[in-house]
């Protein structure tokens, strides 16, 4: 997995590629625990995911819940592949996926 991030004032965007997973996830919340001090938009791009587990959806999850009350979350350019598991799962309803 990669992360690359892309920050604009108040905005922050992360591109994951590779898989969000049990080995992986844990880096993700590290980052989202510790880089949203200020953030008022967090943007998560999916373009390159191939892969998400439980256990990344309940980064995904916890960090919905945490920009509930700081501002704004969206997950954008999700292939086929994870728009399914959102929709499986629920969690479609529960983003903002664009």
């Amino acid at each position: 997995m990669t992360i690359n991030k892309t920050q604009e004032g108040s905005s922050v965007k992360y591109a994951i590629a590779g898989r969000l997973d049990t080995t992986t996830a844990p880096e993700v919340e590290t980052i989202i625990n510790e880089e949203l001090e200020g953030v008022t938009e967090l943007v998560f791009d999916f373009h390159d995911l191939d892969y998400i587990s439980s256990a990344g959806l309940r980064v995904l999850l916890s960090a919905q819940k945490k920009m509930n009350t700081k501002g704004s979350m969206k997950v954008i350019n999700c292939n086929e592949i994870i728009n399914e598991i959102f929709d499986i799962t629920g969690f479609s309803d529960i983003l903002n996926i664009e």
